[in-house]
């Protein structure tokens, strides 16, 4: 969401993370913690260490846990753009043991559940805060980090990577492959999520147009403020040189798409495919921190 008012923007943000911080707390104190299944990351090191000293809270130790690599993160990215990611990890954390102390919930009869659905919701979470450029910490931040040199990985695979080991070592800990196992599940649902709501709204659709109309056909979706690209083309059988056009659309204009291509031709031969991302006017624009 475009705000252009500084102080209204800055009040979307955090209004943003605050949610997405509940939802964190609310899946490890509804899914996690009650079934014995590790989040992964720091969270998970301090479930371990909650294990042994019962003294030390989750959401305490994920805090101590963190300052470290906030600390590095400040002397390489600056203090400035890691406020956002500050907040969170504080207002989560204190979220995490503040609905801990108000209710304890019960294990759920079938762990598989318990999984899936705070995988869902921790991945809802991460992906809610990341879109405004805050993570709670631990996973994330170090995700985020290495996103600037693993280019080519997504933000949710880099997450589930660290999970992955942290699960390993909770599995030791508890002695128990099953939870450790329901944990790697979780994690891999929580990284689809993550995905999902980090680059969903950007995905689009790209549509191949090949029409004996092209010019109108061109016409009619220029008016609908849509980017046209005209390519040369010739029929693989009957050796008719074509215009192909290139049209990139978001989802919503799908059906507009198609209704406006087969009005003027209804013999139009269009191709449909998926675009992970587009950058450009009417879509995203790159910059040197983009997930």
């Amino acid at each position: 969401m475009k705000i252009k008012n500084p102080a209204l923007r800055l009040l979307y943000e955090y209004g943003v993370i605050t949610v997405g911080c509940a939802i964190y707390a609310l899946s490890f104190n509804w899914f996690f913690q009650p079934n014995n299944i590790s989040m992964g990351g720091f969270t998970g090191i301090a479930q371990i260490i909650n294990y042994y000293f019962p003294a030390l809270p989750v959401g305490i130790m994920s805090i101590v846990l963190n300052i470290p690599l906030f600390y590095i993160c400040v002397r390489m990215q600056g203090l400035k753009s890691l406020l956002a990611s500050l907040y969170a990890m504080s207002i989560g954390s204190l979220m995490l043991d503040a609905i801990g102390a108000v209710h304890v919930f019960s294990p759920m009869d079938e762990p598989l559940l318990a999984c899936i659905f705070g995988g869902v919701l921790l991945g809802a979470s991460m992906g809610i805060m990341l879109t405004v450029g805050a993570t709670t910490g631990g996973t994330e931040l170090a995700a985020r980090l290495l996103k600037y040199k693993l280019r080519n990985l997504s933000i949710g695979r880099l997450c589930l990577s660290i999970d992955v080991t942290v699960i390993c070592l909770y599995a030791l800990t508890f002695r128990s492959v099953s939870n450790a196992l329901y944990g790697i599940v979780a994690m891999y649902i929580s990284s689809l999520t993550m995905d999902t709501v980090v680059y969903g709204s950007i995905n689009a659709k790209i549509a191949y147009i090949i029409s004996g109309h092209s010019g109108e056909v061109a016409k009619r979706l220029l008016g609908l403020d849509l980017g046209i690209t005209l390519l040369d083309g010739r029929g693989g059988y009957s050796g008719d040189r074509k215009q192909v056009l290139l049209c990139a659309f978001k989802r919503s204009q799908f059906a507009a798409v198609k209704a406006t291509v087969t009005a003027i031709d209804p013999n139009a031969f269009i191709i449909v495919c998926e675009a992970h991302e587009v950058l450009g006017e009417g879509f995203g624009a790159y910059t040197p921190d983009s997930l």
